[in-house]
């Protein structure tokens, strides 16, 4: 994942404070534990029986979608991945009568990583289509309220133009489309020591959730400054450079700051945030016309 921006779409509705995020999360998991239990809605767990009982406009479809690349010396090429999946299955065990999680699309836009190897791409235009067939499939199905969940910054324009082609054909669906991190920037900036206080490539935060998630996969003996990020931007204007053009080694920031104990924090932050933003996706009302949305 590589992004040196944070202000994306999809803003979420929680405290920025890390013990009020901990004690939302924890009422919403008592909350879970004093209903009866429900059953987990992991699709490709399901039967077709069980599929078909889900509510089609009282479920939102969640669709991770990450990559496999290379993630610098210290990092698994399946980062992406292994982050964005533990976050959405935070989600669907918290919120499972509401959200139906579908497999991890692992494979993902990653061109600007090819040059240092270890990488697996999907060229633009088969990666839009391929998200595009996804949704297609579920909303055909009548699901009518779909999410998907980005754990990787090269599928940022992807994503938005892949719900875009899907639009005109279903504007009576909720096409939503956003990063795992979005809507946490406060939380982001407060936990992180170095000086980019953002979600980058192999950095802080993604070596911080790394050891907080799958800490055996860290090699602690790499974690090293990155040194200066060579920016994709000039006063506004969008400059096309690959992660050998950009970064010395194929990583950012400081991965030497990072600990479970941050990953810890980052990572029962975002999933409060994303619950939050599930709620709020239910109670998003569906419409084709300006006067549904308005009162």
């Amino acid at each position: 994942m590589q992004r040196s921006e944070t202000n994306l779409p999809m803003a979420l509705i929680a405290s920025p404070r890390v013990g009020h995020d901990l004690h939302i999360l924890a009422n919403v998991a008592s909350q879970r534990n004093t209903r009866k239990e429900v059953d987990r809605m992991k699709f490709q767990e399901m039967t077709s029986p069980r599929l078909a009982a889900v509510d089609r406009d009282q479920t939102v479809v969640l669709i991770p979608i990450a990559a496999v690349e290379q993630h610098g010396p210290h990092m698994p090429t399946g980062t992406d991945t292994i982050l964005c999946t533990a976050v959405a299955e935070a989600v669907e065990s918290q919120l499972s009568s509401q959200v139906l999680l579908t497999p991890t699309v692992w494979l993902g836009a990653s061109a600007h990583h090819l040059r240092l190897g270890a990488t697996l791409d999907s060229r633009l235009d088969i990666y839009v289509a391929t998200l595009c067939d996804i949704a297609r499939s579920l909303l055909d199905d009548g699901y009518r309220r779909i999410l998907f969940l980005n754990g990787h910054g090269g599928n940022i324009d992807p994503m938005r133009m892949a719900v875009r082609q899907l639009q005109p054909a279903y504007p009576n669906a909720l096409l939503a489309a956003g990063s795992y991190w979005s809507g946490a920037d406060q939380l982001i900036h407060e936990t992180l020591e170095g000086g980019q206080k953002f979600v980058g490539h192999a950095c802080e935060f993604e070596t911080s959730m790394m050891l907080h998630v799958r800490p055996e996969l860290v090699v602690r003996d790499l974690l090293a400054d990155a040194g200066e990020l060579v920016s994709d931007s000039l006063n506004g204007v969008f400059l096309s450079r690959d992660m050998c053009q950009r970064t010395r080694e194929g990583f950012t920031g400081r991965p030497d700051l990072a600990s479970a104990e941050k990953g810890a924090s980052l990572f029962d932050g975002v999933v409060c945030r994303l619950i939050a933003n599930v709620e709020i996706l239910l109670n998003e009302p569906l419409g084709t016309e300006y006067r549904d949305f308005v009162s």
